[in-house]
């Protein structure tokens, strides 16, 4: 296919990149492409919707994975020595021991861009105080409550953690903002440098092996938990969990509840299979559990944070494919991944790269080790229902929490650090630091339309006339997370459409590259009983109700634990 016969059709900054794609490619760019001009892939019915969706996610898969570290193929191994998911990640990619493991690099979705000579341009000082500092509270309405901002929080413990230099950075507020800032300047440490084979790439992904066997009983396979069904404490408060770093309540709850569920699934292997062992029932609990865990992801809180048909179309036949639930759980898995879903494929596909990721409630008093502290006074249930009943936070323009910007940030260990953090400002330095392309680039690289004025990035003429003021008429000059918050959001959608190509690549990768969920998805690796739990759970409102079924039923009204629990849908 000729790219000149095209051109016109292409927006002038794509063209290049449009230029360089194989002929099957280009058929498939044109048709996301003239969606994206027009601004309808989500206003069209959802079978035309989920075409483009699953389009767009295959061209992202094909020139937005990039491998970082020495080599995307390390030691082979034998999958059916290792039919368990290992402490530090390991034997999980067949063709790459390392993929995804503790103290592997991040993947990345776009080359660096080096902003070394940019850091403090305009001051992170001055964009958190004049863009994100919140002026009042604006929520999300019924759609997403605070349990579903924790969630995300708990997943992304989960997932990876960034390394940190010995050294310290002191940043200070310019005068133009320092009376309306809660820290006139803070230290903080650099992101580690590190060697890899892809030049700027720093961040490192994993967790902590050694800490997750504390949290064993080593009896029945079971974790530690209190008898008030809270985590556990160490005498100076931090709590012992997988990961405690700058937690706060409601991520520890969660952090409780998943451990419950841990503890009874072993309960009902042991009761199918009375002879396993406890390492034996660890291992399958511990399957089932990070099973539930996606799976709640997948088709509970993503749908609610992207409320429309067609998303929820979408994430169901990731996990059931778009025949369905019912055809798969009779008959299995049959076709490729759209007709039958990523979940129980023959065998796990990374696309060529390793696997890797890319005011009711005083929410100030819950973080950190007081509000572990304060946890234990209120509980379980009584932190759920102020959680459950709230509405979070919508992600715009002046909504950042104003504690977090008086922030005490805590070590690896989960104690606290002696200097206070205003976190909105250290975001924004964060990224150029890290090299994340503005918010244009950024959208370039993702085949998305970058705008040319203010005015294409929002209708608000407050925003525009404050954006203005610190970035000029420089387009190209804005932070990624401003625009993502001062960007137009798709209705039904509770996060930028930006931010939401990333998600199109990485919610689907996280099943596809795995394989205890792709070709170890059977009863083989995870018990004909464990199996039938990950079937049966739906979303989190299952989860909580197996171990408070007085929550769902006398408190929950909302069909997902996601939404705000008397919403009434």
């Amino acid at each position: 296919m000729g790219s000149g016969l095209f051109k016109p059709r292409v927006h002038p900054d794509l063209r290049d990149v449009f230029s360089k794609m194989s002929f099957f490619d280009k058929i498939g760019f044109l048709f996301i492409h003239a969606f994206d001009k027009r601004n309808l892939w989500h206003k069209v019915p959802v079978p035309i919707g989920l075409l483009y969706l699953n389009t767009r996610r295959t061209l992202l898969e094909k020139y937005n994975l990039l491998a970082v570290g020495r080599s995307s193929h390390g030691a082979l191994f034998d999958p059916k020595e290792f039919l368990y998911r290992t402490e530090d990640g390991k034997y999980n990619d067949p063709h790459n021991a390392e993929a995804g493991s503790q103290n592997t690099f991040f993947g990345r979705n776009m080359e660096p861009v080096d902003q070394k000579d940019e850091l403090t341009s305009p001051d992170p000082f001055v964009v958190a105080t004049k863009l994100l500092a919140r002026r009042e509270y604006k929520d999300t309405g019924k759609q997403f409550n605070i349990l579903a901002a924790a969630w995300i929080q708990f997943m992304v413990h989960d997932w990876m953690d960034h390394m940190e230099d010995t050294g310290q950075i002191e940043i200070t507020a310019p005068k133009e903002v320092a009376n309306e800032c809660p820290l006139k300047s803070f230290k903080f440490h650099p992101t580690k440098e590190l060697p890899t084979n892809s030049d700027g790439i720093k961040i490192v992904y994993g967790n902590n092996e050694e800490r997750a066997e504390k949290l064993r009983t080593y009896v029945d396979g079971k974790l530690v938990i209190g008898d008030d069904g809270l985590l556990l404490h160490k005498e100076n408060g931090v709590a012992l969990s997988g990961d405690i770093r700058n937690s706060w309540a409601g991520v520890s709850i969660l952090q409780a509840l998943f451990v419950k569920e841990h503890n009874a699934v072993c309960d009902a292997i042991k009761e199918e299979h009375p002879n396993l062992s406890d390492e034996e029932l660890y291992r399958y609990a511990k399957l089932v559990t990070s099973a539930v865990i996606a799976k709640v992801h997948t088709i509970d809180w993503t749908v609610e944070l992207l409320k429309t048909k067609t998303m929820r179309a979408a994430m169901r036949a990731n996990w059931y494919g778009l025949l369905g639930k019912k055809i798969k759980e009779t008959f299995g898995h049959i076709g490729g991944p759209i007709l039958g879903g990523l979940v129980g494929l023959k065998k796990p596909n990374n696309h060529g790269v390793p696997y890797s990721l890319t005011e009711d409630i005083d929410i100030g008093e819950m973080i950190g080790l007081k509000g572990e502290e304060q946890l234990s006074k209120i509980g379980f249930e009584k932190q759920a229902l102020s959680m459950g009943y709230q509405a979070c936070g919508a992600l715009e323009l002046w909504n950042y929490p104003s504690f977090f910007r008086n922030l005490i940030p805590q070590n690896l260990d989960g104690t606290n650090r002696s200097d206070r953090i205003d976190l909105a400002a250290l975001e924004v330095y964060r990224d150029r630091e890290r090299s994340v392309p503005r918010y244009n680039e950024f959208r370039r690289r993702l085949f998305l339309i970058p705008i040319k004025s203010w005015e294409d990035l929002t209708s608000d003429k407050d925003a525009i006339e404050t954006i203005r003021a610190i970035y000029g008429d420089d387009v190209e000059k804005l932070d990624l997370l401003v625009g993502l918050m001062a960007e137009k959001k798709i209705k039904g959608f509770a996060i930028s459409e930006t931010a939401f190509n990333i998600f199109i690549l990485m919610a689907s990768r996280r099943l596809e590259a795995d394989r205890f969920f792709t070709s170890n998805f059977n009863e083989e690796t995870y018990t004909k009983k464990g199996m039938q739990w990950v079937k049966t759970t739906e979303g989190l409102r299952d989860v909580i109700n197996r171990h408070y079924p007085e929550i769902t039923a006398k408190w929950m009204k909302s069909s997902s634990a996601f939404s705000v629990w008397d919403a009434d849908y």
